[in-house]
């Protein structure tokens, strides 16, 4: 915790630095600590001279769980009761929590064995696309070839993401994760381009394709493509960047799938032109299941609010704390793909409340509106304060 009285305003902050994962999806949040963020940088509170980086280092010795989940429905009125376990702790809700580093682990070894059979795949398909002259068996190749970028992406973002904030990174590298997912995002539109141009050309020069070697590997390609998504298929819900990862896997198997019903029907038709029309078809799906996740990372890379999250419902909150009679300033972003952070003003005439009363309210947000990591500001109401995000400087 750190005050500081400056223009009739009392600053108070409480944080949960280090919380990289938690079950409550992309509305939540995760290791990184410090205030002057995306959001913190552009509101003016030089004045405060608040610097976190000596005060993580010096409480991060604590391993212990402080039980958050007392909270998920109180009300105020027991918030002062439920807050006083963590008043002996310098900043409220101390260093060193446990907050399911364990999934982060567990999703590295997926990581590991979905890399390493979807290189097995590419070589595969890739020898025998040019055996038997399957364009489709080839784009599955280069898909897959892309995958493993892309699943080698998401596997540094998600090391990344568990390691602590540093002197110039305050906020840690889990933002990394964000990156990770626009470049997954990225490869499966390019890799969608390479192989509709394929395709098309096919289309217009059919060559003869060998139907059964083309079904015996892309049913090879069904097996551990599906057996790689399944791997995803647990943190896929809560973490964009793991779910990047799935849809991946997810839309590889379905590839397989149409490519082996194309080399089976191609088999006993010699319909040729059926390969790179299936080549076509599977794009699409593709192309469906992409957007979703270029959409969300591109808004979290912009700051924008997350997913899931009810900004009127954490205005409406914070305005109903006892003593609170406006609440501006209210900002949300995501730290990560699975976590967000909080900064607001409250406006308290009477002063500050305590700091029992504060750390009730930041556990409240915590509990029940996934924000790992707030900062609460308290300001007397004696000056006309104006965010600067709301009225930003002309360009010249």
């Amino acid at each position: 915790m750190m005050k500081n009285r400056k223009g009739g305003q009392l600053a108070v902050e409480r944080e949960d630095d280090h919380a990289p994962v938690w079950p409550g999806g992309v509305g939540a949040c995760d290791e990184k600590g410090a205030y002057l963020g995306a959001h913190g940088r552009a509101q003016g509170h030089a004045g405060h001279g608040h610097d976190h980086a000596d005060g993580h280092d010096a409480g991060c010795g604590h391993d212990h769980d402080h039980g958050h989940d007392q909270y998920d429905h109180h009300d105020h009125g027991n918030q002062a009761r439920d807050a006083q376990s963590h008043a002996g702790h310098q900043h409220g809700h101390g260093h060193g929590h446990h907050h399911h580093h364990a999934p982060a682990a567990g999703h590295g070894r997926s990581f590991a064995l979905a890399v390493a059979l979807n290189v097995v795949i590419v070589v595969v398909q890739g020898i025998y696309g040019v055996l038997a002259n399957s364009t489709a068996l080839l784009a599955d190749a280069g898909h897959n070839l892309s995958d493993v970028l892309g699943l080698l992406f998401a596997w540094g973002a998600t090391w990344l993401a568990t390691r602590r904030p540093s002197a110039r990174y305050t906020f840690g590298f889990g933002s990394s994760s964000i990156l990770a997912s626009l470049a997954n995002a990225g490869l499966l539109l390019f890799a969608c381009g390479v192989i509709v141009a394929e395709a098309i050309t096919r289309l217009f020069n059919p060559e003869p394709v060998g139907g059964l070697d083309v079904f015996i590997v892309a049913t090879l390609g069904i097996v551990v493509n599906g057996f790689s998504a399944w791997l995803f298929m647990r943190g896929q819900k809560e973490d964009l960047n793991v779910r990047g990862a799935f849809l991946h896997m997810a839309a590889d198997a379905l590839i397989s799938a149409a490519v082996a019903v194309s080399g089976l029907v191609i088999l006993f038709t010699n319909w040729t032109w059926l390969d790179p029309v299936m080549s076509i078809v599977v794009v699409a799906v593709i192309l469906y299941g992409t957007w979703g996740l270029a959409r969300d990372s591109l808004r979290l890379a912009l700051d924008a609010v997350p997913p899931g999250v009810d900004m009127q419902r954490i205005r409406d909150y914070l305005t109903s704390q006892p003593g609170v009679i406006d609440v501006h300033d209210l900002h949300v972003w995501a730290l990560s793909t699975t976590g967000n952070a909080l900064s607001v003003h409250l406006v308290m005439p009477d002063g500050h409340p305590g700091d029992v009363v504060v750390d009730g309210i930041v556990a409240t947000l915590r509990a029940r509106f996934a924000m790992h990591h707030a900062t609460l500001q308290v300001d007397l109401g004696t000056s006309n304060h104006r965010c600067v995000l709301d009225h930003p400087p002309h360009g010249h």
